[in-house]
Protein backbone atom coordinates (compact mmCIF):
# COMPACT_ATOMS: atom_id res chain seq x y z
CA UNK A 1 0.00 0.00 0.00
CA UNK A 2 1.62 3.23 -1.20
CA UNK A 3 0.74 6.65 0.27
CA UNK A 4 1.23 9.57 -2.13
CA UNK A 5 3.44 12.58 -1.39
CA UNK A 6 0.64 14.99 -0.44
CA UNK A 7 -1.03 12.56 1.95
CA UNK A 8 2.34 11.56 3.42
CA UNK A 9 3.19 15.20 4.13
CA UNK A 10 -0.20 15.73 5.75
CA UNK A 11 0.28 12.65 7.94
CA UNK A 12 3.71 13.96 8.94
CA UNK A 13 2.14 17.20 10.20
CA UNK A 14 -0.50 15.22 12.08
CA UNK A 15 2.17 13.02 13.68
CA UNK A 16 4.13 16.12 14.70
CA UNK A 17 0.98 17.35 16.46
CA UNK A 18 0.82 13.96 18.21
CA UNK A 19 4.40 14.37 19.39
CA UNK A 20 3.79 17.92 20.59
CA UNK A 21 0.60 16.91 22.39
CA UNK A 22 2.25 14.02 24.20
CA UNK A 23 5.21 16.23 25.15
CA UNK A 24 2.88 18.82 26.68
CA UNK A 25 0.91 16.15 28.52
CA UNK A 26 3.78 14.09 29.97
CA UNK A 27 6.37 16.08 31.91
CA UNK A 28 8.89 13.21 31.74
CA UNK A 29 9.26 13.79 27.98
CA UNK A 30 10.10 17.45 28.59
CA UNK A 31 12.34 16.63 31.55
CA UNK A 32 14.54 14.41 29.41
CA UNK A 33 14.25 16.63 26.31
CA UNK A 34 12.92 13.94 23.97
CA UNK A 35 12.40 15.65 20.58
CA UNK A 36 8.72 15.97 19.66
CA UNK A 37 9.15 14.68 16.07
CA UNK A 38 10.67 11.45 17.40
CA UNK A 39 7.55 10.69 19.43
CA UNK A 40 5.24 11.19 16.45
CA UNK A 41 7.59 9.41 14.04
CA UNK A 42 7.91 6.38 16.30
CA UNK A 43 4.12 6.17 16.51
CA UNK A 44 4.13 5.74 12.72
CA UNK A 45 6.89 3.12 12.92
CA UNK A 46 4.84 1.09 15.41
CA UNK A 47 1.69 1.25 13.26
CA UNK A 48 3.54 0.42 10.02
CA UNK A 49 5.43 -2.43 11.70
CA UNK A 50 2.22 -3.86 13.17
CA UNK A 51 0.51 -3.80 9.77
CA UNK A 52 3.45 -5.67 8.21
CA UNK A 53 4.06 -8.34 10.85
CA UNK A 54 0.45 -8.92 11.92
CA UNK A 55 -1.48 -8.45 8.66
CA UNK A 56 1.22 -8.78 5.95
CA UNK A 57 0.46 -5.26 4.70
CA UNK A 58 3.51 -3.29 3.55
CA UNK A 59 2.78 0.43 3.91
CA UNK A 60 5.18 2.87 2.25
CA UNK A 61 5.18 6.65 2.06
CA UNK A 62 6.26 9.03 -0.71
CA UNK A 63 8.57 11.33 1.26
CA UNK A 64 10.00 13.47 -1.53
CA UNK A 65 9.40 16.65 0.49
CA UNK A 66 12.10 15.70 3.01
CA UNK A 67 14.95 17.02 0.89
CA UNK A 68 13.43 20.50 0.48
CA UNK A 69 12.56 20.72 4.18
CA UNK A 70 16.16 19.93 5.11
CA UNK A 71 17.45 22.64 2.77
CA UNK A 72 15.09 25.21 4.29
CA UNK A 73 16.17 24.22 7.77
CA UNK A 74 19.88 24.69 7.10
CA UNK A 75 19.17 27.95 5.32
CA UNK A 76 17.60 29.18 8.59
CA UNK A 77 20.67 28.01 10.55
CA UNK A 78 22.92 29.96 8.18
CA UNK A 79 20.75 33.09 8.38
CA UNK A 80 21.00 32.99 12.16
CA UNK A 81 24.81 32.87 12.19
CA UNK A 82 26.78 36.09 12.67
CA UNK A 83 30.52 36.11 11.96
CA UNK A 84 31.16 37.77 15.32
CA UNK A 85 29.56 34.79 17.02
CA UNK A 86 31.43 32.46 14.67
CA UNK A 87 34.75 33.86 15.88
CA UNK A 88 33.68 33.27 19.47
CA UNK A 89 32.99 29.63 18.64
CA UNK A 90 36.46 29.04 17.22
CA UNK A 91 38.05 27.14 20.13
CA UNK A 92 35.04 24.90 20.91
CA UNK A 93 34.69 24.21 17.18
CA UNK A 94 38.28 22.96 16.95
CA UNK A 95 37.91 20.89 20.13
CA UNK A 96 34.66 19.32 18.96
CA UNK A 97 36.08 18.57 15.51
CA UNK A 98 39.21 16.95 17.00
CA UNK A 99 37.19 14.84 19.43
CA UNK A 100 34.66 13.86 16.75
CA UNK A 101 37.57 12.76 14.53
CA UNK A 102 38.94 10.56 17.31
CA UNK A 103 35.49 9.15 17.96
CA UNK A 104 35.10 8.16 14.30
CA UNK A 105 38.22 6.01 14.59
CA UNK A 106 36.94 4.37 17.80
CA UNK A 107 33.53 3.84 16.21
CA UNK A 108 35.03 2.09 13.20
CA UNK A 109 37.31 -0.15 15.26
CA UNK A 110 34.28 -1.19 17.32
CA UNK A 111 32.26 -1.98 14.19
CA UNK A 112 35.12 -3.96 12.68
CA UNK A 113 35.65 -5.89 15.91
CA UNK A 114 31.99 -6.89 16.20
CA UNK A 115 32.00 -7.91 12.52
CA UNK A 116 34.91 -10.25 13.17
CA UNK A 117 33.11 -11.79 16.16
CA UNK A 118 30.10 -12.54 13.93
CA UNK A 119 32.33 -14.10 11.28
CA UNK A 120 31.86 -11.23 8.83
CA UNK A 121 34.47 -9.37 6.82
CA UNK A 122 35.89 -6.69 9.18
CA UNK A 123 35.38 -4.10 6.45
CA UNK A 124 31.62 -4.66 6.81
CA UNK A 125 32.04 -3.14 10.27
CA UNK A 126 32.77 0.21 8.66
CA UNK A 127 29.20 0.24 7.36
CA UNK A 128 28.12 -0.30 10.99
CA UNK A 129 30.50 2.45 12.09
CA UNK A 130 31.09 5.96 10.85
CA UNK A 131 29.77 5.36 7.33
CA UNK A 132 26.17 4.92 8.49
CA UNK A 133 26.21 6.49 11.96
CA UNK A 134 28.36 9.60 11.62
CA UNK A 135 27.78 9.87 7.87
CA UNK A 136 24.02 9.29 7.73
CA UNK A 137 21.88 8.08 4.85
CA UNK A 138 23.63 10.13 2.16
CA UNK A 139 27.10 8.87 3.08
CA UNK A 140 25.80 5.30 3.37
CA UNK A 141 24.33 5.33 -0.14
CA UNK A 142 27.44 7.03 -1.54
CA UNK A 143 29.77 4.34 -0.13
CA UNK A 144 27.51 1.29 -0.69
CA UNK A 145 28.57 0.64 -4.34
CA UNK A 146 32.25 0.79 -3.32
CA UNK A 147 31.72 -1.78 -0.56
CA UNK A 148 29.58 -4.07 -2.72
CA UNK A 149 31.35 -3.93 -6.07
CA UNK A 150 35.01 -3.48 -5.12
CA UNK A 151 35.23 -4.90 -1.60
CA UNK A 152 32.74 -7.72 -2.04
CA UNK A 153 30.52 -6.86 0.95
CA UNK A 154 27.10 -8.25 -0.01
CA UNK A 155 24.06 -6.18 1.01
CA UNK A 156 26.28 -3.30 2.18
CA UNK A 157 23.53 -0.75 1.51
CA UNK A 158 20.92 -2.70 3.49
CA UNK A 159 23.35 -3.17 6.39
CA UNK A 160 24.25 0.51 6.47
CA UNK A 161 20.65 1.71 6.25
CA UNK A 162 19.58 -0.67 9.03
CA UNK A 163 22.32 0.67 11.31
CA UNK A 164 21.43 4.25 10.41
CA UNK A 165 17.75 3.70 11.19
CA UNK A 166 18.42 2.35 14.67
CA UNK A 167 21.21 4.83 15.30
CA UNK A 168 19.01 7.80 14.42
CA UNK A 169 16.32 6.71 16.88
CA UNK A 170 18.93 6.04 19.57
CA UNK A 171 20.54 9.45 18.98
CA UNK A 172 17.24 11.22 19.62
CA UNK A 173 16.48 9.16 22.73
CA UNK A 174 19.85 9.45 24.53
CA UNK A 175 20.71 13.13 23.89
CA UNK A 176 18.24 14.67 26.34
CA UNK A 177 18.73 12.15 29.19
CA UNK A 178 22.51 12.46 28.97
CA UNK A 179 22.25 16.26 29.23
CA UNK A 180 19.84 15.96 32.17
CA UNK A 181 22.36 13.69 33.91
CA UNK A 182 25.26 16.07 33.25
CA UNK A 183 23.34 19.13 34.44
CA UNK A 184 22.23 17.41 37.64
CA UNK A 185 25.61 15.85 38.41
CA UNK A 186 27.57 19.06 37.84
CA UNK A 187 24.88 21.44 39.19
CA UNK A 188 24.73 23.39 35.93
CA UNK A 189 22.25 26.24 35.89
CA UNK A 190 20.10 26.62 32.75
CA UNK A 191 20.54 29.79 30.73
CA UNK A 192 16.81 30.76 30.89
CA UNK A 193 17.47 32.89 27.79
CA UNK A 194 14.24 32.87 25.75
CA UNK A 195 15.90 34.16 22.54
CA UNK A 196 16.14 30.69 20.95
CA UNK A 197 17.75 29.92 17.60
CA UNK A 198 15.07 27.31 16.78
CA UNK A 199 11.50 27.37 18.11
CA UNK A 200 10.41 28.81 21.46
CA UNK A 201 10.48 27.82 25.12
CA UNK A 202 7.82 25.22 25.98
CA UNK A 203 5.96 27.58 28.32
CA UNK A 204 5.96 30.40 25.73
CA UNK A 205 4.95 28.38 22.68
CA UNK A 206 1.38 29.68 22.51
CA UNK A 207 2.22 33.33 23.23
CA UNK A 208 4.77 34.13 20.51
CA UNK A 209 3.82 37.17 18.42
CA UNK A 210 4.75 37.15 14.73
CA UNK A 211 4.98 40.07 12.33
CA UNK A 212 3.26 39.35 8.97
CA UNK A 213 5.84 41.23 6.90
CA UNK A 214 8.64 39.78 8.99
CA UNK A 215 7.56 36.21 8.19
CA UNK A 216 7.07 37.07 4.50
CA UNK A 217 10.50 38.71 4.37
CA UNK A 218 12.04 35.69 6.11
CA UNK A 219 10.52 33.38 3.50
CA UNK A 220 11.79 35.58 0.68
CA UNK A 221 15.36 35.54 1.96
CA UNK A 222 15.25 31.81 2.67
CA UNK A 223 14.26 31.19 -0.94
CA UNK A 224 17.15 33.38 -2.09
CA UNK A 225 19.50 31.44 0.17
CA UNK A 226 18.26 28.14 -1.30
CA UNK A 227 19.02 29.38 -4.82
CA UNK A 228 22.48 30.58 -3.80
CA UNK A 229 23.06 27.35 -1.89
CA UNK A 230 22.32 25.30 -4.99
CA UNK A 231 24.94 27.35 -6.82
CA UNK A 232 27.50 26.64 -4.07
CA UNK A 233 26.63 22.93 -4.26
CA UNK A 234 27.16 22.92 -8.04
CA UNK A 235 30.55 24.60 -7.61
CA UNK A 236 31.57 21.96 -5.05
CA UNK A 237 30.47 19.19 -7.40
CA UNK A 238 32.38 20.75 -10.33
CA UNK A 239 35.66 20.68 -8.38
CA UNK A 240 35.09 17.12 -7.16
CA UNK A 241 33.86 17.75 -3.60
CA UNK A 242 30.88 15.45 -3.02
CA UNK A 243 29.24 17.30 -0.11
CA UNK A 244 25.53 17.27 0.79
CA UNK A 245 23.47 20.06 -0.77
CA UNK A 246 22.44 21.39 2.65
CA UNK A 247 26.08 22.40 3.24
CA UNK A 248 25.77 24.86 0.36
CA UNK A 249 22.59 26.31 1.90
CA UNK A 250 24.29 26.63 5.28
CA UNK A 251 27.23 28.52 3.77
CA UNK A 252 25.00 30.71 1.59
CA UNK A 253 22.89 31.60 4.63
CA UNK A 254 25.97 32.67 6.58
CA UNK A 255 27.14 34.89 3.69
CA UNK A 256 23.70 36.52 3.28
CA UNK A 257 23.30 37.07 7.03
CA UNK A 258 26.58 38.95 7.28
CA UNK A 259 26.61 40.77 3.92
CA UNK A 260 23.06 42.07 3.70
CA UNK A 261 23.08 44.43 6.72
CA UNK A 262 25.82 46.38 4.90
CA UNK A 263 24.45 46.09 1.38
CA UNK A 264 20.86 47.00 2.34
CA UNK A 265 21.63 50.18 4.30
CA UNK A 266 20.26 52.44 1.54
CA UNK A 267 17.05 50.34 1.49
CA UNK A 268 16.47 49.17 5.08
CA UNK A 269 13.10 47.58 4.26
CA UNK A 270 14.92 44.94 2.20
CA UNK A 271 16.64 43.61 5.31
CA UNK A 272 14.92 43.93 8.66
CA UNK A 273 16.47 41.22 10.79
CA UNK A 274 14.75 42.35 13.99
CA UNK A 275 11.37 42.00 12.28
CA UNK A 276 12.02 38.67 10.55
CA UNK A 277 14.11 36.89 13.21
CA UNK A 278 11.07 35.34 14.88
CA UNK A 279 9.76 34.24 11.48
CA UNK A 280 13.07 32.53 10.70
CA UNK A 281 12.96 30.74 14.06
CA UNK A 282 9.39 29.58 13.38
CA UNK A 283 10.21 28.26 9.89
CA UNK A 284 13.31 26.58 11.32
CA UNK A 285 11.26 24.78 13.95
CA UNK A 286 8.54 23.71 11.50
CA UNK A 287 10.87 22.42 8.79
CA UNK A 288 13.08 20.49 11.22
CA UNK A 289 10.07 18.99 13.00
CA UNK A 290 8.33 17.79 9.84
CA UNK A 291 11.61 16.59 8.27
CA UNK A 292 12.56 14.46 11.25
CA UNK A 293 9.02 13.08 11.54
CA UNK A 294 9.15 12.08 7.88
CA UNK A 295 12.62 10.56 8.30
CA UNK A 296 11.27 8.22 10.98
CA UNK A 297 8.10 7.53 8.98
CA UNK A 298 10.35 6.14 6.26
CA UNK A 299 11.79 3.42 8.49
CA UNK A 300 11.02 -0.09 7.27
CA UNK A 301 11.79 -2.27 10.26
CA UNK A 302 11.22 -5.49 8.32
CA UNK A 303 14.46 -4.71 6.45
CA UNK A 304 16.32 -5.47 9.70
CA UNK A 305 15.28 -9.14 9.72
CA UNK A 306 18.28 -10.52 7.84
CA UNK A 307 20.91 -8.71 9.92
CA UNK A 308 19.00 -8.22 13.15
CA UNK A 309 21.43 -10.04 15.47
CA UNK A 310 24.57 -8.30 14.25
CA UNK A 311 22.89 -4.88 13.96
CA UNK A 312 21.34 -5.12 17.45
CA UNK A 313 24.67 -5.98 19.09
CA UNK A 314 26.78 -3.44 17.22
CA UNK A 315 24.30 -0.58 17.71
CA UNK A 316 23.93 -1.36 21.43
CA UNK A 317 27.72 -1.19 21.80
CA UNK A 318 27.93 1.99 19.69
CA UNK A 319 25.33 3.62 21.96
CA UNK A 320 27.31 2.69 25.08
CA UNK A 321 30.53 3.97 23.49
CA UNK A 322 28.86 7.28 22.59
CA UNK A 323 27.42 7.78 26.09
CA UNK A 324 30.76 6.99 27.75
CA UNK A 325 32.65 9.28 25.36
CA UNK A 326 30.23 12.18 25.92
CA UNK A 327 30.28 11.94 29.72
CA UNK A 328 33.93 11.05 30.28
CA UNK A 329 35.66 13.02 27.52
CA UNK A 330 33.58 15.45 25.48
CA UNK A 331 31.77 17.33 28.26
CA UNK A 332 34.97 17.86 30.23
CA UNK A 333 36.98 19.05 27.23
CA UNK A 334 34.30 21.51 26.13
CA UNK A 335 34.27 23.30 29.49
CA UNK A 336 31.63 21.63 31.71
CA UNK A 337 29.06 24.44 31.33
CA UNK A 338 25.57 24.79 29.89
CA UNK A 339 26.77 25.47 26.34
CA UNK A 340 28.95 22.35 26.43
CA UNK A 341 26.01 20.30 27.74
CA UNK A 342 23.91 21.40 24.75
CA UNK A 343 26.82 20.54 22.42
CA UNK A 344 26.88 17.08 24.03
CA UNK A 345 23.22 16.67 23.08
CA UNK A 346 24.19 17.57 19.54
CA UNK A 347 27.13 15.17 19.58
CA UNK A 348 24.83 12.20 20.15
CA UNK A 349 23.26 13.14 16.83
CA UNK A 350 26.67 13.49 15.18
CA UNK A 351 27.82 10.13 16.52
CA UNK A 352 24.69 8.04 15.94
CA UNK A 353 22.27 9.76 13.62
CA UNK A 354 22.58 12.77 11.36
CA UNK A 355 22.97 16.54 11.39
CA UNK A 356 19.19 16.89 11.68
CA UNK A 357 19.05 14.69 14.80
CA UNK A 358 21.92 16.67 16.32
CA UNK A 359 19.97 19.93 15.90
CA UNK A 360 16.72 18.30 17.05
CA UNK A 361 18.40 17.18 20.28
CA UNK A 362 19.81 20.63 20.95
CA UNK A 363 16.46 22.24 20.15
CA UNK A 364 14.66 19.99 22.64
CA UNK A 365 17.19 20.87 25.36
CA UNK A 366 17.11 24.63 24.74
CA UNK A 367 13.32 24.70 24.66
CA UNK A 368 13.46 23.26 28.17
CA UNK A 369 16.43 25.18 29.61
CA UNK A 370 17.05 28.26 27.44
CA UNK A 371 19.21 29.42 24.53
CA UNK A 372 22.74 28.21 23.77
CA UNK A 373 23.84 30.39 20.82
CA UNK A 374 27.42 29.12 20.61
CA UNK A 375 26.26 25.49 20.39
CA UNK A 376 24.03 26.33 17.43
CA UNK A 377 27.03 27.77 15.59
CA UNK A 378 29.62 25.13 16.44
CA UNK A 379 27.65 21.90 16.01
CA UNK A 380 26.09 22.61 12.57
CA UNK A 381 29.49 23.64 11.18
CA UNK A 382 31.21 20.53 12.57
CA UNK A 383 28.59 17.96 11.60
CA UNK A 384 27.27 19.71 8.51
CA UNK A 385 30.59 20.49 6.85
CA UNK A 386 33.90 19.47 8.39
CA UNK A 387 32.96 16.02 9.66
CA UNK A 388 31.90 14.78 6.21
CA UNK A 389 35.35 15.55 4.84
CA UNK A 390 37.10 13.96 7.82
CA UNK A 391 34.85 10.90 7.74
CA UNK A 392 35.51 10.26 4.05
CA UNK A 393 39.27 10.45 4.62
CA UNK A 394 39.22 8.12 7.66
CA UNK A 395 36.99 5.53 5.95
CA UNK A 396 39.28 5.52 2.90
CA UNK A 397 42.35 4.95 5.09
CA UNK A 398 40.71 2.22 7.19
CA UNK A 399 39.48 0.34 4.11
Amino acid sequence: MHIDAFTSSTLAILLLFVGKGLTQRFAVLRRYSIPEPVIGGLASVIVVGTLYFAFDIQLTYDLEARGLLLLYFFATVGLGTELSSLRQGGRPLLILLALATGFIVLQNFLGMGVSSLFGLDPKAGLMAGSVSLTGGVGTTMAWAPEFTNRLGIANAAELGLACNMLGMVAACLIGGPVVAFLMKRHAIAPSCDADLEVGTLYDQESSVRLDYYGVLLALLWLNIVLMLGNGVYQIFAAIGLNLPEFVGCLMAGIVVRNAMPLMARPHPKLWNWAGMRQGVALISDLTLGVFLTMALMGMKIWELEGVLGFVAVVIALQILLAIFFIIAVLFRCLGKNYESAVMCAGFSGIALGSTATAIANMTAVTRQFGAAPKAFIVVPLVCGFFIDLVNALIVSIMI
